[in-house]
């Protein structure tokens, strides 16, 4: 993602991903929700990034996990960016601390001067 265009074409990309998982409607508003804002902040923040769109199958469920990296600053404090509140800008401070609770499974593993890879998992089953 380079552009304001790419976000939209995420949001879309990601929609149908849910669709084809099985999630309902409330699940599948979750996890665009959840990549929007992960997309944005790699936009933003990252100078741009990437999105890898994986489903996966257990017993009982079906999952979709995103995973978003980009090549900017890093995150000096992961912790504190998952806080409420935190915020490196004009926002609301809702962002990965948000996007976490969206989400079953959620990582951050950020390196200054290296990017920052978000990996965000949902299940049907949960």
């Amino acid at each position: 993602m380079s552009t304001e265009e790419d976000l939209l074409t995420i949001r879309h990309a990601v929609r149908a991903a849910t669709v084809r998982a099985g999630f309902g409607l409330i699940d599948q508003t979750r996890i665009v929700t959840a990549a929007s804002e992960l997309a944005r902040n790699a936009y933003i923040h990252g100078g741009g990034g990437n999105l890898t769109i994986e489903y996966l199958g257990r017993k009982g469920g079906t999952g979709l996990r995103l995973t978003i990296s980009d090549a900017g600053p890093g995150i000096p404090d992961v912790e504190a960016a998952l806080a409420d509140g935190f915020t490196t800008g004009a926002g609301l401070g809702h962002g990965l601390g948000g996007t976490r609770r969206l989400m079953h499974d959620f990582s951050v593993h950020s390196e200054a001067g290296k990017g920052t890879t978000v990996t965000a998992t949902r299940w049907t089953d949960q």
